[in-house]
């Protein structure tokens, strides 16, 4: 598969972009998702805010506690904004519809960056596949980009042109004032955005080689739970240096062939920098687990 592109951005720029896993995830009292509006809601402002910070989605899945999407974004940058403005426009929907204000205060939002080739097929299987946390077939579930997967190419599009709405009719159908005039949106019968027309979908196919059956054997043999901790949880929370340390070795003799101890500096580079933008920790802390110079990590990640 190709994991770095050139693509269009929103903006109208070709640029090089490469894929990031964004998540928000809700909390024990905080319910996301309570309806179907909420959840249409949710996947319009994934297409809005991936308009306004200048990423493009290839996936999402969005269920009562939790959203996933990945992106192909420039930056790391631009992935972390698009996380923070779908939270942001979000807690005015919830704030405006249930007068509930701080709801999302405790709700975290994650970019990671998805940097090796199973990595993405992986992520791009295990978001759909929370459908199954709402209880339905992941290829029954509505409020997912896995719709728009190996649909039959000749087949016309049939939906309500966003961009042919007048103004009015797109902020009661978009929740949104944002101009909408160039968008290729469409809209179904029951006034949902269609993935297909807001989702990579090439890219998402070429990451299965345009193979079906390629796809239902990842989705059905992906582990579930090592996916959650790599997406989900791990990156939310600090692990100790022991537990560091047994993640990166893990990294190095995986995507590397190495063990830790036998990296040379600028292999321990390319490391150090997937670590320090996917996981919760300190300048300190790499020094310990990488056994390098906190100067030169410093400088590394400055560099970067």
């Amino acid at each position: 598969m190709q994991r770095i592109v050139i693509r269009k951005l929103p903006s109208g720029e070709l640029k090089s972009v490469q894929p990031y896993h964004v998540s928000m995830k809700g909390h024990q009292t905080a319910v996301l998702c309570r309806d179907s509006e909420d959840y249409g809601v949710m996947v319009k402002y994934i297409a809005i805010c991936s308009r306004r910070k200048n990423v493009i989605v290839i996936i999402y899945g969005v269920v009562s506690n939790h959203a996933h999407v990945a992106v192909l974004a420039a930056s790391y940058q631009s992935a972390c904004e698009f996380a923070d403005e779908l939270k942001r426009v979000y807690a005015q929907w919830i704030q405006i519809k249930y007068r509930e204000k701080h709801i999302l205060k405790g709700v975290d939002v994650q970019a990671i960056p998805l940097e090796y080739d199973q990595y993405v097929r992986n992520a791009c299987a295990y978001i759909p596949r929370n459908a199954l946390d709402n209880g339905q077939r992941v290829e029954e579930y509505k409020w997912s980009g896995y719709r728009a997967m190996f649909r039959d190419k000749n087949k016309p599009f049939n939906g309500l042109p966003v961009c042919k709405m007048t103004r009015r009719e797109q902020d009661r159908a978009m929740h949104s004032r944002e101009p909408l005039k160039d968008v290729a949106w469409l809209l179904d019968a029951d006034g949902d955005i269609l993935p297909e027309t807001f989702c990579d979908v090439e890219y998402l196919e070429q990451a299965f080689n345009h193979d079906h059956a390629f796809w239902l054997k990842t989705i059905g043999s992906i582990n579930t739970a090592e996916l959650m901790e790599r997406l989900e949880e791990s990156p939310r929370r600090m692990l100790s240096d022991s537990e560091l340390y047994k993640v990166v070795s893990d990294m190095s003799i995986q995507w590397l062939k190495t063990n830790l101890s036998d990296l040379p500096i600028e292999k321990k580079k390319r490391l150090l920098l997937y670590i320090w933008r996917s996981r919760k920790t300190t300048v300190n802390q790499l020094a310990r687990v990488l056994g390098m110079d906190r100067a030169e990590i410093a400088g590394t990640i400055r560099k970067r």
